[in-house]
């Protein structure tokens, strides 16, 4: 089978279309024929082997696991012994990856297996690509915004890189669930906000939103790059303030110093994540309602995935970008 493969970290120029061999299941996984999957910025980590840590589960010096990939959505081909619930011709969609340390990943190729339990049933009505562009960006959205429990109607959340594959997803769950939410971003995907639903948008490039004076219950960053402190001067009494990404530097500020912060405030500061493929199925009852749908972007095929992740790269992307068989 066909399949992009990188055998040391760098920039896209490491990535080629190979020849390789075709997997087999284990007893509790699938063979999927991959139809779509669709990029993330831990695809572009695991490319640099950045940070340093993934290298310890990833190789010090070269990659242990050649293919990335981890959002997947195809055809189930053959199935292993374990395997109870899904048949072959059942159409899914998936996380590969279980866990950081497993860095289970393929899924640009023509084939991957998954465990059975990591895949979910296609809605008849989405595309292979829109399912390829749901689950790891799904998965972080509701992770984060039940950073402080359940949104409550009304609630004030602030999106921080609303337009990207996580953000737009945060705000269409974020309207679903009541609240009241605000995307910041850059010029260029301000009316992509806007056609999404929404409520406010601030373009940071002309206004710096924790020096506006607005309050917030809940702040979702996947681009932070700003000291906690002045995250916490955004937020209400009892608020949260959740980073996914960004600066290295302030994401680990928000994993170490955040929970000093909630000790001895009545603020919740801290890191934020999801767990792979949780929430699979109220996305696609919110999916087949009309109320969630994924943005994508740009389409490439899978020969050029290099100029795929030149692209990402560049930080334009509005909502996601996908890679087609």
């Amino acid at each position: 089978m066909k399949a992009i493969v990188y055998r040391k970290y760098g920039s896209p120029d490491v990535l080629s279309l190979e020849e390789v061999e075709m997997p087999i299941p284990r007893d509790d996984e699938v063979l999927i024929k991959i139809h779509a999957t669709s990029l993330n910025s831990y695809d572009v980590d695991l490319l640099k082997g950045w940070p340093f840590l993934s290298r310890i589960f990833q190789g010090l010096r070269k990659p242990k696991n050649k293919i990335l990939g981890t959002d997947v959505a195809g055809t189930v081909e053959a199935v292993g012994s374990d395997v109870t619930k899904l048949r072959p011709g059942d159409e899914v969609f998936g996380e590969v990856s279980t866990r950081f340390i497993s860095l289970g990943f393929g899924g640009f190729a023509e084939y991957v297996c998954a465990r059975e339990k990591n895949m979910t049933l296609k809605p008849s009505g989405m595309t292979f690509e829109e399912a390829s562009a749901i689950p790891q960006v799904a998965s972080l959205a509701l992770g984060a915004l039940r950073q402080n429990g359940e949104i409550q109607p009304g609630q004030k959340i602030l999106m921080n890189g609303a337009g990207g594959g996580v953000g737009t997803f945060v705000v269409q769950l974020g309207k679903h669930f009541g609240a009241e939410v605000t995307g910041v971003d850059g010029t260029e995907k301000i009316d992509m906000l806007h056609s999404i639903g929404t409520d406010h948008v601030i373009d940071y490039t002309k206004e710096d939103f924790t020096n506006n004076g607005e309050r917030y219950d809940l702040i979702i960053d996947v681009a932070a790059h700003r000291s906690v402190f002045r995250y916490k001067r955004s937020l209400n009494p009892g608020g949260a303030y959740g980073a996914i990404g960004g600066s290295v530097l302030r994401f680990f500020q928000a994993g170490f110093v955040g929970p000093l912060i909630t000790l001895f405030g009545n603020q919740k500061i801290g890191t934020s994540g999801g767990n792979p493929n949780d929430g699979m199925d109220l996305i696609c009852a919110l999916f087949e309602a009309g109320k969630v749908k994924p943005v994508i972007d740009r389409t490439y095929p899978l020969v050029e995935t290099p100029q795929a992740f030149c692209y990402f790269m560049a930080g334009h992307v509005k909502g996601k970008v996908v890679i087609t068989m």
